[in-house]
């Protein structure tokens, strides 16, 4: 097939038997790795203890906005449409022609990442989700700022769905 394949996810408690150990990512670490892994289409394999999940862990591999990007049936992956330093903007395509945007922080400090709807081919009042809250938030004219901590993520979802129903191709 064509599908991006970065392997396993690393959340959790990992390792085998009697050697579990908790990931060597901190929790916003844990978030860009999986925010990655949905704007890539990628599968979401499991590397850690199902039977040791804490609430966090459990929460990031269960949250249904994060899965339906990751699942989006349009298929395509997320592409970089900016970048500056240390700090990166991914979009990708859906099918009911909203777009899903990933605000990637590599750096060592929190960084404020602004993004304008023109250097997304976008125009005018966009709604914009924030996936990981799961909380709506508003309608922004000409772009927004978001404010990404150090090694972070942020993944939202603009526009107005465009369609409801999928019905296969």
């Amino acid at each position: 097939g064509h599908w991006n394949d970065p392997d396993m996810l690393v959340v959790g408690r990992l390792g085998w038997g009697p050697h579990l150990h908790q990931t060597r990512l901190s929790k916003d670490e844990q978030i860009t790795h999986i925010t990655l892994w949905s704007l890539l289409s990628a599968p979401l394999l499991l590397g850690c203890d199902l039977t040791t999940l804490d609430e966090f862990t459990l929460a990031l591999l269960t949250n249904p906005e994060v899965i339906d990007i990751d699942q989006d049936p349009l298929g395509k992956q997320a592409m970089r449409v900016l970048k500056i330093g240390k700090t990166e903007v991914w979009k990708k395509e859906l099918w009911d022609e909203t777009i899903a945007l990933g605000l990637f922080n590599r750096g060592e400090l929190e960084e404020n990442i602004s993004v304008k709807w023109s250097e997304l081919g976008l125009s005018g009042i966009q709604p914009v989700r924030d996936l990981w809250q799961r909380k709506n938030l508003g309608d922004f004219e000409q772009g927004l700022s978001v404010l990404v901590p150090k090694h972070g993520a942020v993944l939202l979802k603009v526009g107005k769905p465009k369609k409801t129903d999928f019905d296969g191709y």
